[in-house]
């Protein structure tokens, strides 16, 4: 290591212990294995990767940009100077890695822990200033596209209008100044405690993240721990007490029970409940979890099935000092059904005809390999779920079959092609392009379907990798019809690599990467990287493109194509799509809520733009006065869904909804954790309850779709060409 850029970690080393704060941060170091995992992976990168990047000064400057944007993105914690005594090291980072010296990314992350502390504990500070709300002034709430502060006076200026905003919010919300001042203490205290329970994984995590992401955007190193939350999230299983924890005082608090989970079945557990301590069985001692971290505190609860945990409870009611429970329960496999696929039913009204769309709601293309690959015949998978919810929907005897795909980020590869051949016969779904340039066609090899009916797809900006294979096979077939947003634009496929069996470890050491391998394409040809899938029928977008999605990658593949795969349509929507697109329009034009819809999406995009809010407190007042007047005035004007019966209501049941959705909606100042539990809960669970717009308008069109089909034998033909409408 050459002697200046020792000074800079030196310096760095000192700066980190050099201003009084009222926390002690910790000083992290890496762990040898991390620097060998660093340089192991390197070379599966170099060897294996889809496009694979020389690890050089070059990478080594794209890695340096992308590890201070994963550590200060809104540029709120580092000044100008640091970023200039970082400069040295910009060049070093492809040196770290390969040399197994990860000493500077450890010493940046060190600084950034102290600044976190600094600025917290300059926040804290201002607290029992008070502030000047009739001065007019401004708060910048997104800086990431700013500049960074030049000075420690203009940094304190940036956190001076942050606290300001901080307790403007509050105080807008009716709450006086010793609660003000007592909430935003403790929420900035927390803060300061989370930073002392940062370890040195969580450090290694995120340089190699900014590390492979230079490569490409879905490229991902995994810890160990990461590694078994992607493997939970896969399977949709895990061996546990089924409880859903939330940290809430330094208390693993119990947020929610699993239904037919050990903690449900047992009785002797409540949500609100505050898990204190942990042991593994009977005999063992029980381990004080407060204060924990809560992925911590997760670890040691969860274990293997059959196994027992002893747990150390203050209940709900109980205070700090409270009375404890001891209650010991039977780890048992537990079933993530949140996020299973779902079905339902909306009823719309056509005149004097009521028609049934079925919706099944697929939230990730899950399936559990590991059972896969032992030859469990009872494996979870999304295609399985979805089918038999199909059978359940040709029951209920539904007219069509909307599956929701919105902000569903991809999954499995293999579900993807065999959720396709739910709605087609046999024949190609995907093509895949290797690292050789070798192309692979990826087919539904299962005769028949499980759905002959008319279908759709409803899409948005979210709706990503798998979710777009589905939906591209399906209009590429035409199957059925796209409805949305233009979707995510991940046209890659990734596969993940265990570090650990590569190299024969015993035991997990050095994590697993999930690395692009591949590109896929549709079998017309095309591929949905970069350009998504486009909808037959757009609905409003509620995203901002240059942000959310491929295209807002720098180093995102570019858009290409190939031969089309050998396929037979299996339908021909050319002719019904228009006029669907001319019910649609014409229906929407009269819809109040789609008006709502676009002003409330026209408005965000002014504000978003602006990037400015007043910390002027009568202009403040003035903005929720006008906000308040509209929603008023919307609820007078009454909902114009006369067609979905969901929207049909007494009028006294509607002012009561209106009532409960516009206090969920109102901003209270308070994050998640600082509200009461079950008030938190209840204002989640009227933000899901909320009425869906977009998704009764894709049943309405699947019904029109219906309608046509049943009125015009032709066209019926055309779109599902030799089989029977029921």
């Amino acid at each position: 290591m050459n002697n200046k850029l020792l000074w800079v970690l030196l310096a760095f080393a000192t700066v980190a212990h050099a201003a009084p704060l009222n926390t002690t941060i910790p000083l992290l170091m890496p762990l040898q294995q991390q620097s060998e995992a660093a340089h192991l992976s390197a070379e599966v990168l170099a060897r294996y990767h889809y496009k694979p990047v020389k690890l050089d000064d070059i990478s080594s400057s794209k890695i340096f940009d992308n590890y201070i944007k994963s550590l200060d993105s809104q540029k709120v914690f580092f000044v100008q100077a640091d970023i200039d005594k970082f400069s040295v090291a910009r060049t070093k980072l492809d040196d770290a890695i390969l040399k197994e010296d990860l000493s500077i990314p450890f010493a940046i992350f060190n600084l950034y822990q102290q600044r976190i502390a600094e600025r917290t504990n300059y926040a804290r500070s201002l607290l029992h200033k008070g502030f000047d709300f009739t001065v007019d002034e401004s708060y910048e709430y997104t800086r990431e596209k700013s500049n960074w502060a030049k000075s420690q006076e203009e940094m304190n200026d940036l956190w001076r209008k942050r606290v300001k905003n901080d307790w403007l919010r509050l105080k807008l919300a009716g709450k006086d100044d010793k609660s003000i001042i007592e909430t935003l203490d403790k929420r900035y205290e927390n803060s300061l405690k989370s930073v002392q329970k940062i370890k040195n994984d969580d450090v290694f995590q995120s340089f190699m993240n900014a590390y492979t992401m230079t490569i490409d955007p879905h490229t991902n190193y995994f810890g160990i721990r990461a590694s078994e939350d992607f493997d939970i999230s896969m399977k949709l299983s895990l061996d546990g007490i089924g409880a859903i924890l939330q940290d809430k005082d330094e208390y693993a608090t119990i947020r929610e029970l699993v239904t037919g989970g050990p903690a449900a079945l047992s009785g002797k557990l409540e949500v609100g409940d505050r898990i204190v301590g942990v042991a593994q069985g009977s005999n063992s001692p029980i381990v004080d979890v407060t204060g924990w971290r809560l992925d911590d505190a997760v670890a040691l609860i969860r274990g293997a099935e059959n196994s027992t945990v002893m747990l150390d409870v203050l209940p709900a009611d109980a205070g700090p000092d409270g009375k404890h429970k001891l209650i010991s329960l039977v780890r048992k496999k537990i079933s993530l059904e949140q996020q299973a696929a779902k079905k339902s039913i909306i009823e719309v009204k056509d005149g004097t005809t009521t028609r049934h769309i079925g919706v099944i709601d697929l939230p990730v293309f899950y399936q559990d390999f590991g059972a896969r690959q032992k030859g469990d015949k009872d494996y979870r998978s999304a295609t399985r779920d979805v089918a038999r919810l199909l059978e359940e929907l040709k029951k209920d005897k539904v007219d069509s079959v909307l599956v929701d795909l919105r902000s569903n980020g991809g999954g499995s590869l293999d579900e993807a092609i065999e959720l396709t051949g739910l709605f087609i016969d046999k024949g190609p779904v995907v093509q895949e392009r290797d690292v050789k340039g070798d192309i692979k066609v990826d087919s539904d090899t299962n005769a028949g379907v499980v759905w002959n009916g008319p279908m759709g797809i409803l899409i948005n900006r979210g709706s990503a990798s798998a979710s777009e294979i589905f939906a591209a096979a399906i209009q590429d077939y035409g199957r059925g019809v796209i409805i949305g947003e233009q979707s995510f634009g991940k046209g890659t496929v990734q596969s993940v690599i265990d570090l650990d069996q590569l190299v024969k470890n015993d035991q997990p050491k050095y994590g697993e990467l999930k690395m692009t391998v591949a590109q896929f394409f549709r079998i017309n040809g095309g591929t949905t990287q970069l350009r998504g899938v486009t909808p037959d029928i757009s609905l409003p977008a509620t995203t901002d493109n240059e942000s959310f999605g491929e295209s807002s990658y720098d180093n995102a593949l570019p858009w290409s194509q190939i031969k089309a795969a050998n396929f037979s349509a299996a339908g021909d929507l050319k002719a019904i799509v228009p006029m669907l697109k001319i019910s649609h329009d014409s229906r929407v034009s009269k819809d109040k809520d789609f008006q709502y819809l676009n002003e409330d999406i026209s408005e965000f995009k002014v504000l978003r733009s602006k990037n400015m809010i007043s910390l002027n407190e009568a202009k403040r007042i003035k903005e929720r006065e006008l906000q308040e007047a509209r929603a008023s005035l919307r609820e007078k004007t009454g909902s114009s869904d006369k067609n979905s019966t969901a929207g049909k209501k007494d009028a006294t049941t509607d002012k009561k909804a209106n009532a409960s959705k516009n206090d969920a909606l109102q901003d209270d100042g308070l994050q998640s954790n600082e509200r009461n539990l079950n008030s938190d809960i209840a204002m989640e669970k009227e933000r899901k309850n909320s009425k869906d717009i977009l998704l009764n308008e894709a049943a309405n069109i699947l019904s029109d779709e219906v309608g046509l089909l049943k009125a015009n034998a032709k066209l019926a033909a055309s779109v599902l060409p030799k089989k029977e409408l029921h």
